[in-house]
């Protein structure tokens, strides 16, 4: 059965679980809105670097959409999403962020010219320049620190580019490294998105069933339960699995969804969930000894 089917079955307007980040359907736990916060305070306070991190799924991509629909005009925004490369790669990809032609042939000089011009002619024109780099966790130590050294351009009293990497926590344990010690004290605020509490689990499956026109009561809470176990408190599983027993439900009929359902959905393999335990490709019914000491 389709969802639009199953959204007929239960009165609902739209999918209320989408995989997708839609900012209409942001629900506010206190540890999105704390985020959120500093992600304001980071542009407020034209800090020059902001981190926030989060597990896979935690709603980090959600809350960028959120950020960029309510900044100011005074502020030039680039984003990047899924950076990779040397440093003349960096450069382009934030030139590109900011919609800046760069010369073609140009050297890592000429690039970081280019770009320093396009800051101060914004300045000079009374706004400042963020730059938001998604899944920066993708970014090694060297280039890392090549982004810090962007944050030195600046008119001698103001800041003038802020940077605010939002990335999985191995973001967190790069910047930690001896090797960017500078770049931490450059980080003005830094917050961690954790995975949901059943409460706030409770509220958010609510909010999105009331979102579209629903009761509420759709998923008992013996479900959500249930649900929130398996998807460890991720935001994008409790959706999934919300999905999927949706449809469930509606195929039997039920008109909600109950243990039973997330039991059974779970019992047929919907779900796949990351190995615990690393697999030894190897022929050899016993795994590999480690080295004698």
């Amino acid at each position: 059965m389709s969802t639009a089917l199953y959204n007929e079955h239960f009165g609902f307007s739209e999918r209320p679980f989408s995989l997708s980040p839609d900012p209409e359907f942001l629900f506010w736990s206190k540890a999105h809105a704390r985020a959120l916060s500093v992600l304001e305070y980071g542009l407020v306070t034209r800090a020059p670097l902001t981190v926030v991190t989060g597990e896979v799924g935690t709603g980090k991509t959600t809350l960028i959409q959120e950020l960029l629909r309510t900044i100011e005009s005074d502020v030039t925004v680039g984003l990047i999403s899924n950076a990779r490369g040397d440093r003349g790669d960096l450069l382009r990809w934030v030139l590109g962020a900011f919609d800046v032609v760069s010369p073609e042939g140009a050297d890592y000089v000429a690039l970081f010219q280019r770009f320093q011009d396009f800051v101060l002619d914004e300045y000079a024109a009374g706004r400042h320049v963020a730059l938001i780099v998604d899944e920066a966790q993708n970014l090694g130590l060297e280039t890392l620190e090549e982004l810090r050294m962007l944050t030195n351009i600046n008119s001698g009293k103001d800041e003038l580019l802020q940077i605010i990497l939002v990335g999985q926590p191995e973001l967190r344990e790069l910047i930690c490294q001896p090797e960017l010690r500078q770049f931490a004290q450059r980080v003005t605020a830094t917050y961690h998105l954790g995975p949901m509490d059943l409460m706030t689990a409770q509220e958010y499956v609510t909010h999105r069933l009331r979102h579209v026109g629903g009761t509420g009561n759709e998923v008992t809470l013996e479900a959500i339960t249930h649900i929130h176990k398996e998807a460890e408190g991720i935001p994008r599983v409790i959706n999934k699995l919300c999905d999927l027993a949706l449809v469930y439900a509606s195929s039997a009929g039920a008109k909600t969804v109950d243990e039973g359902t997330i039991e059974e959905l779970i019992h047929d393999g919907l779900i796949l969930k990351p190995v615990a335990e690393p697999i030894w490709l190897t022929n050899r019914i016993d795994r590999p000894r480690k080295a004698a000491e």
